[in-house]
């Protein structure tokens, strides 16, 4: 049965006000979770912390692959929608006066952020504290993603690119990488050149060469490695990064896609069941799961019950285990406003690969889902792992083992390939279209694109330009180069659900600028921006 809209009394309304903080998404996987999300996260977490709901965590031993798991039981029948509404209501007035006039009309949203969001660097500077995060939390909590209606206008309108620098640009940058290659004078030349053309604040390729130049700059001095751990610790507010966040997610139709897609596919795979167990690769701060437990609580003979078990790595700087512990409240908390029964596990492991079938505690009763978005790209591929078995290869190979019900597989379109100039030229046409696509749809003059182009784009693009073996993660691969990984780890691919596609690509064309495309290909749902295929989504099953 198709999800259908839910009834709203007041007191829902608010409560679905309050559920858009988990709705929205990121970024980096494989990436791991962003601590500027992570610490401005933490008033919402105490909130809820605060209440009667009975949890309990218990750290078991590692298992022989150094997985260590877990588990946290939540009860959802100790409730208290006062909390809710206290948390819903605190602070209204002066998030209030903090943001703009909402638009008379919804303003066209998404619900997700472009995947580098999730894999950018952790801010190291609170603005204002905690008092500024939490009115933050209150604008989105309030308001969601939603942007001024005046302002979507002047983003329709003010940004075109000039052709000649860009034809320019793109031959420069092209030339210069394969001179860093077997002319390193020449690189040093036309780098000088390409800093004169570019500018961080102008059009896209203008942006794009101001970024790429940093990259060459570093891989021509041998500093990359270096120059891509100082970006890292280059100081941006949790402030200006949840801004830029919010207006990415207004703009951008990539994440909600992905979340859409999996959440469908999950959604089929336990019609008729009565337990379901969803295995996830990189939890992306449980924002996917709203929408699927309001699915499932409406479901034509009432929900299941859901067990989430959440596959994680250890990351400096917070305690997964905690953060993952405060994760599983919150999501209970969404569980029981759509009266879903649910239950949380973790699983803290070194490397993805190192989870097997018997560290997921299967039961013979569930539907179980394995969900992954984007998160295997970093896996270390053939270039670097020559003499033993793909941790791509392993990874799939211990999914296919479990024998989901679905295996839902999310991935970047893009092939890095062995060689620099091959990593370049792929790099380059990526970033083209994803600079564009904030020329079309965000001012020049915004300062959060700022912080989008040059903190996060610019992050990844530095580490697939100027870094070599283990010291580069970026290591992207087409959807048609997974498709064979997929099939020779023994999973067989499921046709498109073509309901699916209809709901994601009415959802594009309705919300989104005109540029961005939904198209399929050998059974994959991919997504671009004018022509360019980005990301591509795809389910199977074991053989």
């Amino acid at each position: 049965m198709a999800p259908h809209s839910p009834s709203h009394s007041e007191e829902q309304r608010h409560l679905l006000q309050l559920r858009r903080i988990l709705m929205e998404e990121e970024e980096d996987h494989a990436y791991g979770d962003h601590p500027a999300l992570l610490h401005v996260q933490q008033p919402f977490a105490q909130i809820l912390s605060s209440s009667s709901t009975s949890t309990s965590t218990s750290l078991l031993p590692e298992d022989n692959n150094g997985v260590v798991s877990a588990n946290l039981l939540v009860n959802t029948d100790d409730y208290n929608p006062d909390m809710f509404r206290a948390a819903f209501f605190k602070g209204m007035d002066d998030a209030g006066k903090f943001l703009p006039t909402p638009p008379k009309e919804k303003a066209a949203r998404g619900h997700g952020v472009e995947d580098e969001l999730d894999v950018c660097r952790a801010p190291t500077k609170v603005a204002g504290g905690e008092a500024d995060t939490n009115e933050m939390l209150d604008q989105m909590m309030l308001h969601g993603f939603a942007i001024p209606m005046e302002e979507k206008a002047s983003m329709n309108k003010c940004n075109k690119n000039k052709e000649a620098e860009a034809v320019d640009l793109h031959t420069l940058l092209l030339h210069c990488a394969k001179a860093v290659v077997d002319e390193r004078r020449s690189a040093a030349e036309l780098l000088e050149q390409i800093r004169q053309h570019a500018s961080p604040t102008g059009d896209a390729v203008q942006r794009l060469g101001h970024c790429f130049a940093k990259g060459l700059e570093a891989r021509l001095s041998g500093t990359g490695i270096h120059a891509y751990r100082s970006l890292a610790a280059t100081r941006t507010s949790t402030a200006d990064f949840l801004k830029a966040y919010q207006l990415f997610m207004s703009t951008c139709c990539f994440r909600k896609v992905a979340f859409t897609f999996a959440n469908k596919a999950i959604f089929n795979a336990a019609a008729g069941r009565s337990r379901l167990h969803i295995v996830d690769y990189g939890l992306h701060h449980g924002f996917q799961w709203p929408e699927l437990l309001q699915w499932l609580g409406e479901r034509e003979g009432g929900p299941p019950v859901v067990r989430i078990t959440h596959i994680d790595l250890p990351q400096s700087g917070f305690r997964p285990a905690k953060h993952m512990e405060e994760m599983g409240t919150r999501l209970s908390r969404c569980a029981h406003q759509f009266g879903v029964p649910f239950e949380f596990r973790l699983i803290v492991a070194p490397q993805w690969q190192s989870v097997c079938v018997d560290d997921i505690n299967m039961e013979p009763d569930e539907v179980l889902t394995v969900n992954d978005l984007f998160n295997f790209r970093t896996l270390m591929d053939e270039s670097v792992v020559i003499d033993s078995k793909s941790p791509r290869d392993i990874v799939l190979s211990n999914i296919a083992k479990m024998r989901p019900d679905v295996f839902v597989h999310g991935t970047v379109n893009g092939s890095h390939g062995i060689t620099f100039l091959s990593r370049f030229r792929e790099a380059l046409f990526y970033h083209s279209a994803m600079f564009d696509m904030l020329d079309a749809t965000m001012p020049r003059e915004s300062q959060l694109r700022l912080v989008l182009e040059q903190d996060i784009l610019g992050w990844v693009a530095l580490n697939a330009i100027a870094c070599e073996g283990e010291d580069r993660v970026e290591r992207g691969e087409t959807y048609k180069q997974w498709q064979v990984r997929n099939q020779r780890a023994g999973l067989r691919q499921l046709p498109l659900n073509r309901e699916t596609l209809v709901m994601v690509t009415n959802m594009v064309k309705k919300h989104y600028h005109k540029d961005f495309v939904i198209e399929e290909d050998q059974q994959w749902l991919l997504q671009g921006w004018k022509g360019r295929i980005l990301f591509a989504h795809s389910t199977w099953v074991a053989k």
